[in-house]
């Protein structure tokens, strides 16, 4: 299998809508579920300039997207955070590992990131698996984070500190 990343395009919209739709993607997000295709297009076709929003592509198939945000601000212009999906009937097959190190590979090489930042929900065992096994360590837990089918459920806060970052960062 064959999987290739690249930047999300407006025509996109229709298979990210889907991704959201799968129970075990959305309940892993901060999106809420049955969003219009609308909403998608809309978000697709307004990326914001400092924004990287790239999908997963395999079979000639979206079936993975991932969003890479930078902070804005001149104290934390270091910092992105990561928000990803793979669709359900996908995931285990390698998308996400895929997706991330794209990521990173734009944050360490390309856009001068020292931090990427994301949260997990502390149920959510194989996405700590992939974040750990990509240099990601836990920071801490957000209790109550966020309202997920009718109950309040808590969440890891976790970063990645570039490996070697630029000498004039680590002076």
């Amino acid at each position: 299998m064959t999987i290739t990343i690249r930047h999300a395009e407006p025509d996109d919209y229709a298979a990210c809508a889907l991704i959201y739709t799968q129970p075990r993607a959305v309940a892993g997000t901060m999106q809420i579920p049955l969003q219009s295709a609308e909403v998608w297009k809309s978000r697709l076709s307004n990326i914001a300039p400092q924004d990287r929003v790239l999908v997963a592509v395999t079979g000639g198939e979206v079936v993975g997207n991932l969003g890479l945000h930078p902070v804005l601000g001149a104290r934390r212009s270091h910092v992105a955070g990561i928000g990803m999906a793979v669709r359900d009937d996908w995931q285990g097959q390698g998308i996400g590992t895929a997706l991330l190190k794209a990521a990173i590979d734009l944050a360490d090489n390309w856009l001068n990131l020292l931090r990427l930042e994301l949260t997990v929900y502390t149920d959510n065992e194989a996405a700590q698996r992939l974040y750990l096994r990509q240099g990601f360590v836990l920071e801490g837990t957000h209790r109550a984070y966020a309202l997920r089918q009718g109950h309040y459920v808590d969440a890891y806060a976790m970063a990645r500190l570039h490996p070697s970052p630029p000498a004039i960062l680590a002076q």
